[in-house]
């Protein structure tokens, strides 16, 4: 029997398309009798039609291959929780069933906002089911929409003649990294370079984690740290690494020059009380950090490394040599280091709960 996920699964390549168009990524599928009538995807951009939703081109389509614009026995399968527009598209189709997957809490008309679904007045009634596949269709939007504010910013902040940055592509297919990415560009002691930074979990927690990477490594060392529950995890990359700017001179890695970088960071976003974490090979400049201003930092540790092999991460920031000026002059090679697990992680955070006020 096929399942409520394999329908959803069509209807995320669906969105998937729609994304690579330029669209919000929202697909949807029309099933009958265990078969595809007829799919559709997001288009009022290309289409300049403000109802060109996915569900609304799924259900035209579904009309003009059956022949009808009643969809009886039909059910519709769609990524995203239907609007107002397209709930009462559904409802005129007479559609059997109507299946999404993520939530939408500002216009959803199937129990988010409104559910237009429900009234018992209405002379058709389209059962209704949510949440089928529904982080995988959360993160495909989050993830297209990060991409367009990183796009922004990136306009917004021209890159220095001397540097380059890494295409953000580079980055898309990591698995375990859809985080919003942070930048900061203003501070003097930057000149002018954008640093990238991860800064997860709740931005006025009084617990923050501020997590130190080495030479060859960046912020994806410490990516499951940044999922953590009830802590703020600041996961800076160092200039010349992971999704900051790229100087094209060996010069500018000073270890004391980076320690005075993120000095300068912190100042600026003034976190709560910090407890410093850092991979075996970011001792260094914790130690640098930690001696600057002791009084910052509550207690300094170590993470683990769990020792799985995810060289492509490492490679990511580099995809040529005028990339690897930060790796030539602190004498690293991008590690094969994974950084640590999930279990690791959460050990990390029940031990710095210890240094922190209850």
């Amino acid at each position: 029997m096929t399942t409520d996920a394999h329908w959803m699964r069509l209807a995320l390549a669906e969105a998937s398309r729609a994304a690579d168009a330029g669209e919000v990524p929202i697909g949807a599928v029309v099933v009958k009798d265990g078969g595809v009538v007829a799919v559709g995807r997001n288009s009022p951009v290309t289409q300049h039609d403000p109802s060109a939703h996915a569900e609304v081109n799924a259900l035209r389509a579904a009309g003009a291959a059956l022949g009808n614009y009643r969809l009886d026995g039909c059910e519709l399968f769609v990524t995203l929780e239907p609007c107002p527009m397209c709930a009462g598209a559904m409802l005129h189709a007479r559609l059997k069933r109507v299946v999404f997957g993520a939530a939408d809490p500002r216009t959803g008309a199937a129990g988010s906002v409104v559910d237009l679904f429900a009234p018992p007045q209405l002379n058709h009634h389209t059962s209704v089911q949510g949440g089928v596949l529904a982080s995988e269709c959360q993160a495909l939007l989050q993830g297209f929409f990060q991409d367009r504010r990183s796009e922004a910013r990136m306009a917004a902040e021209p890159l220095r003649d001397d540097a380059l940055r890494t295409p953000l592509e580079r980055f898309g297919s990591l698995a375990d990294y859809a985080f919003e990415a942070n930048y900061v560009s203003d501070l003097p002691a930057l000149r002018g370079w954008r640093m990238h930074y991860l800064d997860e979990g709740p931005r006025h927690s009084d617990r923050v984690l501020l997590c130190i990477h080495g030479p060859g490594e960046w912020s994806y060392f410490f990516r499951h740290l940044a999922r953590s529950n009830g802590v703020r995890v600041l996961a800076p990359d160092l200039i010349g690494l992971g999704k900051s700017d790229k100087p094209k001179r060996e010069a500018v890695h000073q270890l004391d020059w980076h320690r005075d970088v993120l000095l300068g960071w912190l100042e600026q976003i003034r976190p709560g009380p910090v407890v410093l974490v850092h991979s075996a090979g970011g001792a260094h400049l914790a130690s640098l950090l930690a001696s600057a201003e002791p009084a910052r930092f509550l207690h300094v540790m170590v993470a683990p490394d769990a020792g799985e092999n995810v060289a492509d991460a490492w490679r990511a920031p580099f995809p040529d040599r005028g990339h690897e000026a930060a790796l030539r002059a602190l004498g690293r090679t991008p590690k094969h280091v994974s950084g640590p697990d999930t279990a690791q992680a959460e050990q990390i955070i029940k031990n710095a709960m210890g240094y922190f006020a209850p």
